[in-house]
């Protein structure tokens, strides 16, 4: 019986050195693979550092370009204030203009137009001399006339007033 004992020692011996081997064999590919899976990730790390350098860099300039902008618009800003001050002055100070017209013109439609008497017959120079025709009533043509002039120009800067407000 100690043959038989000692056979199947052997044999035991044998299948479990079998599946030591083969347990092995496994074990190693798997090493294997994971050194392959540890180059893949050591290379995935360099790239994403890479990718994490190049985000910072563009998230600088990014920062700067903002703070240029940020600059160039309020300059803009203060600018476009200036201006409308400016405006806002200069619309004031033709709306005081246009009411001045308007109180002329309604002292103008005011005064009573005085009845002029028939000029004098002139006399005939005896040499034609180039002069200047006079008008017939100096005064109530002129006046009338300034204050038509008065009036339609006042009209039309209140209508552009009105259409700037509007």
């Amino acid at each position: 019986m100690s043959l038989f004992v000692t056979l199947a020692a052997d044999i035991l011996v044998a299948v479990l050195l079998a599946a030591t081997i083969v347990t092995c064999l496994r074990l190693s590919r798997r090493i294997s693979q994971l050194k392959g899976d540890e180059a893949a990730l050591r290379q995935t790390i360099g790239d994403l550092m890479v990718a994490t350098g190049t985000a910072e860099r563009a998230i600088a300039g990014l920062r700067s370009a903002i703070d240029d902008g940020d600059r160039t618009l309020t300059t803009r800003i203060d600018a476009a204030t200036a201006r409308a001050a400016e405006l806002a002055a200069q619309v004031e100070a033709g709306e005081t203009v246009v009411m001045r017209i308007g109180a002329i013109v309604a002292q103008m439609r005011a005064v009573p137009v005085r009845a002029e008497p028939p000029p004098a017959p002139r006399p005939v120079p005896e040499a034609p001399v180039a002069q200047r025709p006079e008008p017939a009533s100096p005064n109530g043509e002129r006046l009338g006339a300034a204050a038509a002039a008065a009036l339609a120009m006042s009209e039309r800067a209140l209508a552009r007033v009105r259409a700037r407000a509007a």
